[in-house]
């Protein structure tokens, strides 16, 4: 029988009554055992259902092509996570289940896996889908899940980071297909070793990465009809990060399990320590062994884009700065250096090889609150460079557009105005959820598989690698191998929890 998501400590938040019931899609097949016919709906299992979790989990029940059949979450149940904005959550699925009484008193976000299922029975109910019934099955640990819900077609992976490389090989080795939030993991070898799995399971795959901007294909055409000539940087910022970086050691001081919550699930492959609620909900991202810092947060939606428009592939070498943190130890002055967490602000450049017959180039990120220069045509247009961006500078001008490529022009604004755009030749893609949808079927792959966007998704990990160390790191992508700092190989691996190796 489906649980209220009523609070059992704290405070009581409204609900009303959960669906009863189940019915389960059979399996079919189309051109194989791993594809879902276009008549019978994806039987998928949702894990994850923390605050991104529910936001992306409310547009994948509106898809009549996916049955969610069991959500998973280590945490029972609370309704202390961090919201965009007063009640932000909250309110979007008091009007996604219409009911506005949903987690009334809540203290902050309202989420776990009974919220999950929840809002699941909920929505089915209100479709009333002809000759179905829901009750949504809740677990703490997606093996489990996996082990006993034999009949489901895919995962959709929605955790901690470092949680996504260990979910996706298992599900993967099963023949499930999967979707993910970026990144595939946050260890690059494991990001490797997911986009192997997917090679050798043959399931359609996608990460979450903005594979569904239309503005990529116009850059693209612009780049292509020499609007500023070959292209020899690229600049690319972001404001984040939002969450707590920059600490030098770990949490000291004891803090009880919260209810509901089972920490060994949610430590998952890395390595035990105590719990304490600085590492769990959106300040993982943070710190090393749980996140992947500002820019595995946000790189992979810029850098698809990127890669996209510029025919990327693994780059030769890269280097970093980072903020710096000193501390007052015995009335002197001590660097301290951190090995746990990311730090503040960030800047790091990774050089590219020349390909084809385009140039040399190399590729700038920056962020908490760091920006590059402004450049002299925004000067003389009396413009402050925005807060995020990109900036392309080609051999004959330059293109300025939002972080991920969104409104793209020429600058200064003169040279925008005498523009003339060509045609668009290259198709728009449809959204992402779709073109995954579209691949489970055995239509053709996302723009976003997992194959597509592993040169990205290990060049955003290399550059971690590289906030480590004052060196510039040369990159054997081939070997997977740093050449000239073989200490720092190290730091390409995830050193895993008994019980969790992969």
């Amino acid at each position: 029988m489906s649980e209220k998501p009523t609070l059992t400590r704290r405070r009581f938040v409204g609900s009303a009554t959960l669906a009863t019931g189940i019915s389960i899609v059979p399996r079919h097949v189309l051109g194989g055992a791993l594809f879902v016919a276009p008549s019978q709906r994806i039987n998928l299992a949702y894990i994850g259902c923390g605050t991104q979790g529910l936001r992306q989990l409310m547009p994948a029940l509106e898809k009549p092509d996916i049955n969610v059949v069991a959500v998973c979450d280590p945490n029972r149940m609370s309704d202390d996570y961090p919201q965009w904005g007063p009640n932000e959550l909250n309110d979007k699925i008091r009007k996604f289940i219409d009911d506005p009484q949903w987690a009334k008193g809540a203290r902050g976000g309202l989420c776990g896996r009974e919220v999950g299922r929840h809002v699941v029975n909920r929505y089915y109910a209100r479709q009333k889908r002809s000759g179905e019934s829901s009750d949504c099955r809740a677990y703490a640990d997606f093996r489990e899940l996996l082990d006993k819900e034999k009949q489901i077609d895919a995962v959709y992976i929605m955790t901690p980071d470092h949680l996504h490389g260990t979910i996706a090989v298992r599900a993967m080795r099963l023949g499930k297909h999967v979707i993910v939030h970026k990144p595939l993991a946050n260890a690059l070898a494991e990001a490797r070793l997911v986009r192997d799995t997917a090679r050798q399971a043959k399931v359609a795959t996608h990460m979450f990465c903005a594979a569904d901007r239309p503005s990529t294909a116009t850059i693209s055409e612009w780049l292509a009809a020499g609007a500023i000539g070959a292209v020899r940087e690229v600049h690319n910022w972001s404001s984040r990060p939002f969450w707590p970086q920059g600490m030098t050691r770990l949490p000291q001081e004891a803090a009880p399990v919260p209810d509901g919550l089972d920490w060994d699930l949610w430590l998952g492959p890395a390595q035990d320590r105590p719990y304490h609620p600085s590492y769990t909900h959106a300040v993982f991202r943070g710190w090393v062994d749980f996140g992947s810092g500002a820019l595995g947060d946000m790189g992979h939606y810029s850098f698809y884009q990127i890669w996209r428009m510029l025919k990327l592939a693994a780059p030769a070498a890269v280097s970093a700065s980072r903020s710096q943190y000193w501390s007052i130890t015995d009335f002197h002055w001590r660097k301290e250096t951190s090995h746990v967490a990311f730090p503040q602000a960030s800047s790091i450049v990774w050089e590219f090889a020349a390909r084809g017959d385009q140039p040399a180039l190399t590729l700038h990120w920056y962020d908490g609150g760091l920006r590059p220069p402004i450049p002299d045509e925004l000067k003389a247009d009396g413009e402050q460079m925005p807060a995020e961006g990109m900036l392309l500078i080609g051999e004959k001008g330059k293109l300025l557009a939002g972080f991920s490529g969104e409104g793209p022009r020429l600058i200064p604004k003169a040279r925008m105005a005498d523009f003339r755009p060509p045609p668009q030749t290259l198709p728009r893609p449809i959204p992402e959820l779709d073109q995954w949808i579209r691949a489970c079927r055995g239509g053709p792959a996302s723009d976003a598989s997992f194959e597509s966007v592993y040169p990205f998704a290990e060049t955003i990990q290399l550059g971690n690698v590289a906030l480590r160390t004052d060196k510039r790191l040369l990159w054997d992508a081939e070997r997977m191998a740093i050449t000239n700092a073989p200490e720092m190989q190290q730091w390409l691996h995830r050193k895993y929890r008994t019980g969790w190796e992969l």
